[in-house]
């Protein structure tokens, strides 16, 4: 991940092939940007890959790190990985400063969860959203229930969860995950115009208006992890990550 101050705004520039998957690597990159982000006066969120914002959790490491330990062992590596992504996005959803997200192509996901921390998300009209986690036997864990339920109705939420399938950016918008819809190529160039808007105004009036118009229910993130965990240690969710990893295709992810 890339970081850097482009005009006044802190960009983070995922980076990570094939699709930024989230693991260790691109979370310590996340982790190594938090002073950067408490400082900031606005915050831009893009991917620099063909293929989208992100594709999620990296399943892969998921898997082989925890294939060969006892279902407790496992089990507190991951809550340990879950905090550590919990506090990232905390830090995004609650900074003073405004954060927008560019989003093209895959937002699947933890990459959905990532890009529902932001203020605003600019999606071009080639932009996919889904979290597509119930095929493996698990929920969102990330605090992307939470964060989407506060963003949209929960008749969406529903949709996307228990079908697994994925909302064009055009039907994302419609149902107002998506706040600024563009076209195909033009969402960073979107974004950074946002994000240029929101340096105009009073960084103490921007910090005081967030809490009020970004609700968040800490409750709620904490039952979704509870639940993810304890689905986590069934034996199916194990055999559905080992077939994940074993899938050849050059997209497993895609529903």
């Amino acid at each position: 991940m890339r970081t850097e101050t482009r005009e006044g705004v802190l960009e983070l520039c995922l980076e990570e092939p094939p699709c930024n998957e989230i693991g260790s690597r691109l979370l310590d990159a996340l982790e190594g940007a938090l002073g950067a982000v408490a400082s900031a006066r606005a915050i831009l969120v893009y991917s620099a890959l063909p293929a989208g914002f992100c594709a999620g959790a990296d399943l892969r490491e998921l898997y082989r790190e925890g294939a060969s330990l006892p279902t407790e062992e496992r089990v507190a590596r991951v809550r340990r990985f879950l905090e550590r992504i919990h506090r990232v996005f905390a830090l995004l959803d609650a900074s003073p400063a405004p954060v927008v997200a560019a989003v093209h192509g895959i937002c699947f996901g933890g990459g959905l969860e990532f890009a529902l921390c932001a203020d605003v998300v600019v999606a071009d009209k080639g932009a996919r959203f889904a979290f597509p986690e119930l095929r493996l036997g698990l929920i969102p864990g990330f605090g992307g229930i939470p964060r989407l339920r506060r963003d949209v109705g929960n008749a969406v939420v529903r949709d996307l969860l228990l079908t697994g399938r994925s909302l064009n950016a055009t039907r994302a918008h419609e149902c107002g995950l998506v706040g600024q819809l563009v076209g195909e190529g033009s969402a960073l160039r979107a974004a950074r115009a946002a994000a240029q808007q929101m340096l105009k105004f009073d960084p103490g009036t921007l910090a005081a208006a967030k809490p009020w118009i970004k609700p968040l229910c800490r409750a709620e993130l904490d039952d979704e992890v509870a639940v993810f965990l304890r689905l986590f240690r069934r034996p199916e969710v194990q055999e559905n990550l080992r077939r994940f990893v074993e899938n050849q295709g050059p997209l497993p992810y895609l529903p």
